[in-house]
């Protein structure tokens, strides 16, 4: 817990000691046409637009046509100027920023070594210059970093230790759990730590990690390092068989024989420049530093003909000294130490085997951990109950204030979701809620607003998340309950009122309730958007993504679905990765460079998106990697509208 971390330093060493690092935020695209379209006066709802329309993989400039798309004319002097302007002020420091967790202690005065100035954040301080000043000068820099998925264990480890009722600690997790690994090698890694996105989810099944090993290694080689040095298809032959694994000498043999000659890690590009090369320990160091800045810094040239030239020396072939080299550029891209994947894998393989044996557990724990990892709770609940597990809505006479297991004889308890999930909901009325249930059973909503002490906003919440229905009646009997209790506190004196009949008021449609759902509690229980669109969908003979996996490769397809994910890779060199949902699963869609630019306003503006392409299927039906590469894309968002008067995004 960082925030817990950070407080205890400033309790120990005192503020006068110990300060945050700064980080110098500078202008991107977006802001800056922001800015500079302020300041010239342009209309702000026109500017947010532009601003919006402008992607990170856009580059640093701001093209001519995306003015256009927006009614603006290029050519026009204001617009020369807001893009001339533009250009220059990208890069350029906007302000001084915090570093999350990047501490400089000092053993007297911090404020004698360097600049200090208040945090916007109260008790908070912040030097004012970044970590790569503070390189530069040989002072300290001590990170206190934090990960979402060790709280997301610990609660439910403690869960799983209730269900058997003796405690479960992280060290005590059963190794080497061949059914874990099982799960893993079909991609089925949603929720679990650093094996869920997109890119491992297709490489799980074809690594096939059946050992703690090779889980070290499928953290490490989906990185931009590996990628971008040509490592991972010869690591995937090599394992597969397809390629000979062969060494050129026994000091590359000593040095790369856990990958199949194939370096993964830092640490193996350091021992290699040692063996192969003769470079001394510290001047494998400063390689090491030079990999994760030479782009910024251009500290990589000086290192080309050493390392080069002296593997040709001891009768290495040029061009194995070469492959060498440009895999360490790779490196620079994003390498990742050894130590550091094993650590990964370590909590990769725990939250596999949480979620492979005690899926139950594994969703409440996420769920009460938010927010984190790559998906949102609504598609966490889907792949739970996929699994088998029933989630239970939200109810003020049976939710705690966090996600629970409640009581049953089954193997996998029911989820009952938590008060915490309400959109507006604080957590000290919520506890009241609690306490208040406790002593009693609530008669009606009037009796919990005075033993509970809810004010008006309270109770809107809880009206609007349908979390009254166990005592008032559906969201429209509920919202009109609640509307005509007094919560002034002279109010809270009285006796409850007598109980008057009720107006019988209609029931919310299905397409009402879900949509309350989703903008109450960020997920629905009751039915996926796209099925009830199925039969207006059906018009444009699209498959459920169901359908769509036994599908051949190379068959043309259709698909239609919400949009959760859209990725663009730095490494995939212009591809967009977008992932639909249906009622059914997902479907993950490719978007090669030339589709993404000619049809580029569905692709990024859509929230229900229709794909028309070919399948691509590899590998058997166990271990199956698929895809459905896109030729047309049609945004259908506006079939959402027919659900309810206004559309919403639905992740």
């Amino acid at each position: 817990r960082r925030e817990e971390v950070i407080q205890y330093i400033y309790r120990k060493y005192g503020r006068h000691r110990a300060a945050l690092t700064g980080v110098v935020i500078s202008y991107r695209p977006r802001s800056a046409l922001r800015d500079v379209g302020r300041a010239l006066g342009i209309d702000l709802d026109r500017i947010e637009a532009v601003a919006k329309s402008q992607q990170w993989w856009d580059g640093r400039g701001v093209q001519a046509d995306r003015l256009q798309e927006h009614g603006f004319d290029p050519d026009a002097p204001i617009c020369r100027l807001w893009m001339e302007l533009t250009a220059q002020l990208i890069g350029f420091p906007r302000h001084l920023s915090q570093h999350p967790g990047g501490f400089v202690i000092a053993r007297d005065d911090l404020a004698q070594l360097v600049p200090v100035e208040n945090a916007a954040m109260e008790g908070r301080s912040v030097i004012q210059w970044d970590k790569d000043d503070l390189d530069t000068l040989g002072l300290l820099k001590v990170d206190i970093l934090a990960l979402g998925m060790l709280s997301a264990i610990r609660r439910a480890l403690q869960m799983v230790g209730d269900k058997r009722g003796t405690p479960l600690a992280m060290h005590e997790v059963p190794p080497e759990d061949k059914a874990s690994y099982d799960m893993l090698c079909r991609g089925d890694s949603v929720g679990t730590f650093q094996v869920e996105s997109r890119a491992q989810m297709s490489m799980l099944p074809r690594l096939q990690p059946r050992c703690f090993y090779d889980l070290v290694i499928e953290v490490a080689i989906v990185r931009p390092g590996p990628i971008q040095g040509g490592m991972v298809h010869p690591y995937l032959r090599r394992r597969s068989g397809e390629e000979p694994v062969d060494y050129p000498s026994d000091e590359v043999r000593q040095a790369l024989e856990r990958t199949l000659g194939v370096p993964i890690f830092q640490e193996q590009v350091m021992q290699l420049a040692i063996l192969a090369a003769d470079f001394t320990p510290g001047e494998a160091d400063s390689l090491r530093r030079a990999m994760a800045a030479w782009k910024r810094k251009g500290g990589l040239g000086p290192f080309h003909d050493r390392l080069v030239g002296r593997m040709v020396e001891k009768g290495y072939q040029r061009e194995f000294a070469e492959a060498i080299f440009k895999q360490i550029q790779g490196f620079g891209e994003y390498g990742f130490p050894e130590s550091h994947a094993a650590s990964f894998a370590l909590l990769a393989y725990v939250s596999s085997w949480i979620k492979r044996h005690h899926p139950d557990a594994f969703l409440a724990a996420l769920l009460n951990s938010q927010p984190m990892g790559f998906y949102a709770p609504a598609q966490l609940v889907r792949d739970a109950r996929e699994h088998g597990v029933q989630v239970r809505a939200v109810d003020v006479t049976l939710s705690d204030w966090e996600s629970g297991l409640e009581a049953s004889d089954e193997a996998l308890k029911p989820v009952r979701l938590g008060l915490n999930r309400i959109a507006g909901l604080g957590e000290d009325a919520a506890r009241r809620i609690v306490q208040a249930r406790a002593q009693s059973a609530f008669k009606n909503a009037e009796d919990l607003t005075r033993r509970a002490a809810l004010d008006a906003h309270d109770l809107r919440a809880l009206a609007e998340a349908n979390a009254l229905e166990g005592i008032s009646g559906h969201r429209h009997q509920a919202a009109w309950s609640v509307a005509g209790i007094d919560t002034r506190p002279t109010a809270m004196l009285r006796t409850t009122r007598a109980d008057e009949a009720a107006a019988m008021l209609q029931a919310p449609s299905v397409a009402e309730d879900m949509l309350a759902d989703y903008r109450a509690l960020g997920l629905s229980l009751k039915r996926h958007p796209l099925a009830l669109l199925r039969d207006e969908l059906a018009a444009f003979k699209v498959q459920t993504a169901s359908v769509l996996r036994g599908y051949p490769n190379g068959r043309l397809a259709r698909a239609s679905g919400l949009v959760t994910h859209r990725q663009r890779p730095e490494t995939a060199k212009g591809t967009v990765f977008v992932t639909l949902e249906d009622e059914t699963g997902a479907v993950n869609v490719i978007v090669w460079p030339r589709v993404a630019e000619a049809q580029r306003e569905p692709l990024l503006g859509a929230t229900l998106l229709t794909v028309y392409g070919t399948w691509q299927r590899e590998g058997d039906a166990q271990h199956a990697v698929m895809h459905l590469v896109a030729a047309k894309m049609i945004d259908h968002s506006k079939l959402l509208n027919g659900l309810v008067s206004r559309s919403r995004n639905f992740r």
